[in-house]
């Protein structure tokens, strides 16, 4: 296997990651934003208000993508093993 051969496949086993990880983060951000903006509204700042609804949103959100999210990650699987040489010794 070449430099060449390594280096496509640390790229795309990033690429994988980022776009596994891209609905969640990016629903997180949206929610905290929301929070943080209703929290600046009405002068509530309390900890617990901030950091409930994220984890809930977090985790419905990852329930809902998680088909999606194993589909590319057997997919990069099979390109991964597929790209492994047959005549290592």
């Amino acid at each position: 296997m070449s430099i060449v051969d390594v280096t496509e496949l640390c790229r795309v086993a990033i690429l994988t990651a980022l776009m596994i990880a891209a609905p969640v983060l990016s629903v997180a951000v949206f929610i905290g934003l929301a929070i943080s903006i209703a929290q600046a509204v009405t002068q509530i700042q309390d900890q617990t208000v901030s950091i409930i609804p994220k984890i809930v949103v977090m985790l419905l959100t990852m329930l809902y993508v998680m088909p999606w999210s194993l589909g590319q990650l057997v997919e990069y699987s099979t390109r991964l093993f597929a790209a492994i040489p047959d005549n290592i010794q």
